[in-house]
C-alpha cells in the first residue's frame, strides 16, 4: 500500500470512529479531508485532461507525418511523371529533328539536312587546309519514267537510286536528295580525282539496278557534276560550279560524269 493511501485510511477511520465525534479537532480535520478530497477529483480531472490532450497531440503528430509521407509520395510521383514527359519530350524533339532532315520519300538526307553538313565541312576543309569534293547528280530522263510508268514507279526508282548512291559512297561521305530526281554527294578529304573513282561506282550502281513497272524492266542511269572545293570559294559557289559540270555531263550524252575546271 502506497502512504498516501495509508494516510486517507488513517484519517477516514478517525472521522468514523464515534469517540472522537465530540473532538474540537474532528471538524477542522473532516473540512481538510474534503477539501483533500477535492483537490484529488481536480487532480484526476487535469491528469485525465492532460492524458487526452497528449493523445491528441500524438494523434495529430502522427496525422502530420502521415501528411508528410503522402505528399512525398506525391512528390515522387510527379517527379517520376515529369521525367517521363522530358524523356518524351526528348525523344520528340529528336523525331522531329531527325523528320526535318531527312526525305519522306527515300529516308536518306534532305536538302536542308545537305546544307547544314556541306557548310560544316566547308569549315572543316578550310580550318584543315584539307581538300572536298561536291558531286550533284540527276536521274536522266526520269519524266519519262512517270509519265509512261506513273508516279508510284518513279517513287520506286527514286528509292532505289537511294540506296544505289549509299552503296557505292565511302562510308564517311554524305549523301542526300539534293530536290526531285537530283542527290548531292558530299565527299570530304579528297579532291576531284579520287571523287571521280566514288561517282562512277555511283553511276554504275544506279545502271545496273533492275526495275521493273509491270511487265516491263525499267532502264536508269543518272548524269553527274563534281566540283572540288576551292580555297576560298563560297559553298553556293561550290555548287553552282557543281550544277555547270552536271549541264555539262546532260548536254555530252547523260549517263556520264564532267568534273568542273
Amino acid at each position: 500500500m502506497r502512504d498516501e493511501d495509508h494516510i486517507e485510511l488513517r484519517v477516514e477511520t478517525l472521522l468514523a470512529d464515534p469517540e472522537y465525534q465530540d473532538n474540537p479537532l474532528r471538524f477542522a480535520l473532516d473540512e481538510l479531508y474534503a477539501e483533500f478530497r477535492g483537490l484529488l477529483r481536480q487532480i484526476d480531472r487535469i491528469t485525465r485532461i492532460s492524458d487526452r490532450y497528449q493523445s491528441v497531440s500524438i494523434a495529430e503528430k502522427l496525422s502530420v507525418t502521415d501528411r508528410y509521407h503522402k505528399q512525398l509520395r506525391q512528390l515522387e510521383k510527379i517527379a517520376r511523371i515529369s521525367d517521363r514527359y522530358q524523356s518524351m519530350m526528348r525523344d520528340l524533339n529528336e523525331a522531329l529533328k531527325e523528320a526535318s532532315t531527312r526525305d519522306a520519300l527515300t529516308g536518306i538526307g534532305n536538302r536542308r539536312m545537305l546544307m547544314e553538313r556541306v557548310k560544316i565541312e566547308v569549315g572543316r576543309a578550310e580550318r584543315m587546309e584539307r581538300p572536298m569534293t561536291l558531286a550533284l547528280l540527276d536521274v536522266d530522263r526520269f519524266k519519262a519514267v512517270n509519265d509512261a510508268h506513273g508516279h508510284e514507279a518513279g517513287d520506286k526508282a527514286l528509292i532505289e537510286i537511294a540506296r544505289a548512291i549509299e552503296s557505292g559512297i565511302r562510308d564517311y561521305d554524305i549523301c542526300g536528295r539534293w530536290g526531285g530526281e537530283e542527290f548531292m554527294v558530299i565527299m570530304p578529304e579528297i579532291g576531284a580525282t579520287e571523287a571521280a573513282a566514288v561517282v562512277e561506282r555511283v553511276r554504275n550502281a544506279i545502271a545496273g539496278l533492275n526495275l521493273v513497272a509491270g511487265d516491263i524492266s525499267l532502264e536508269l542511269s543518272a548524269s553527274f557534276g563534281i566540283a572540288e572545293r576551292r580555297n576560298g570559294e563560297s559553298v553556293s559557289d561550290t555548287i553552282k560550279r557543281a550544277d555547270a559540270a552536271l549541264f555539262d555531263a546532260k548536254r555530252g550524252g547523260r549517263n556520264r560524269y564532267e568534273v568542273a575546271p
